[in-house]
C-alpha cells in the first residue's frame, strides 16, 4: 500500500511523464514541418516512448492500492529557433526528469517503501540512458556546426538511432 505522500508524488511524475511525451511531440511536429524526417522520426518515437512511461506509473500507482490520476498538462512549447537549440532544451529537459526520478527514489528511500524503491530503480537506468544520449545528439549537433551537408548525414542517423532504439526498449 502506498503511502499518501508517494501517492502524490508519483502522480506528480506521472504529469512529468505525460508533458514530456507532448514536448517530444511538440518537437516531432516542428521537425517535420521544417523538412528534418529522421529528427522527426525520432521525436515521434521519443513521444511514444515517454507515454509508455507514463502509463507504467499509472499502473504501479493503482497496483499499489493508490489512484493514479490523470491531470492537466502545461502546453509545450511549439517554435524553435534552430534544431540546436531545440536539441539543447531537450538535454535540459531530460536532466530536469532525472532529478525528479531521483527525489521520488529519495522520497521512497526515507519513507521504507523498498517496493517502490525498486519499481523506481529502471527509472533511474532509463534517465541514465535518456542524458546520455541527449548528450551525444549535442556532441554531434556541434561537430556539424553550419555544414549542410553534416545536418543531412545527422537527419539520417538520428532516425537511425530512432528505429535501433524503439527496437531495443522493453519498458515492461
Amino acid at each position: 500500500m502506498l503511502s499518501k505522500n508517494i501517492e502524490q508524488a508519483l502522480n506528480i511524475q506521472v504529469r512529468i511523464e505525460a508533458e514530456s511525451s507532448q514536448t517530444y511531440l511538440s518537437m516531432a511536429s516542428w521537425s517535420e514541418t521544417h523538412g528534418l524526417e529522421g529528427i522527426s522520426k525520432f521525436m515521434y518515437a521519443q513521444s511514444d516512448e515517454e507515454r509508455t512511461h507514463m502509463l507504467k506509473l499509472v499502473k504501479y500507482i493503482n497496483e499499489r492500492g493508490g489512484h493514479a490520476k490523470v491531470s492537466e498538462l502545461k502546453a509545450p512549447k511549439t517554435s524553435y529557433e534552430t534544431f540546436k537549440k531545440m536539441f539543447e532544451e531537450l538535454y535540459k529537459h531530460e536532466v530536469f526528469v532525472s532529478d525528479s526520478i531521483n527525489e521520488l527514489v529519495h522520497l521512497s528511500f526515507s519513507e521504507k517503501d523498498y517496493a517502490t524503491h525498486n519499481f523506481l530503480q529502471w527509472y533511474v537506468a532509463e534517465q541514465i540512458e535518456e542524458e546520455a544520449q541527449a548528450k551525444l545528439i549535442l556532441d554531434k549537433i556541434n561537430l556539424i556546426g553550419d555544414d549542410k551537408g553534416g545536418l543531412y548525414l545527422f537527419d539520417r542517423d538520428i532516425q537511425q538511432m530512432a528505429s535501433n532504439s524503439s527496437a531495443s526498449k522493453d519498458p515492461k
